[in-house]
């Protein structure tokens, strides 16, 4: 009788230490992401307030990642991964803030020969090739729209 108590309270342990993991892990891909969220906002506020009496140059940078067609091209992304490539697209297309919204044409195409299949190493373990789909500029704020795939080395 005793022995049965016993594992009921092993098992009890283990199922409620299970649920503990789970919530813990939820709550810490939520901080990530809202950290992420709190960095880009306050970036904004900085670009929005250094560039406020300028009416005619880029403030912010939206970044999305398209969802593609096909499911098998596109690799799947937890949060933090997202995050992290889009927090080092956005530092690499931050020298366009502040840049006339007139010179967007050859600035865009400059972007994307930069951008264009560049690799980011090592996000956490993984690497991914990037690819600028469509760069549009709305209301001072220059909307990137982008897609991922995980980099294959060539054969060598």
């Amino acid at each position: 009788m005793s022995g049965a108590f016993l594992i009921g309270v092993i098992i009890g342990a283990i199922v409620l230490n299970a649920l503990h993991i789970v919530q813990f892990e939820a709550y810490y891909h939520d901080r990530i992401e809202l950290q992420a969220k709190l960095l880009q906002y306050e970036e904004d506020i900085h670009n929005l307030s250094q560039y406020k009496s300028q009416h005619t140059v880029i403030k912010s940078i939206k970044l999305r990642i398209e969802e593609e067609s096909n499911e098998a091209a596109r690799p799947k992304l937890d949060a933090m991964t997202q995050s992290e490539l889009l927090k080092q697209v956005r530092e690499d297309l931050s020298i366009l803030i502040g840049q006339s919204i007139y010179d967007i044409d050859s600035n865009a195409q400059f972007a994307r020969k930069i951008l264009d299949k560049k690799v980011y190493r090592n996000i956490f373990d993984q690497d991914y090739t990037i690819e600028l789909k469509t760069v549009l500029l709305v209301d001072n704020t220059l909307q990137v729209w982008m897609s991922v795939r995980k980099y294959t080395p060539p054969p060598s």
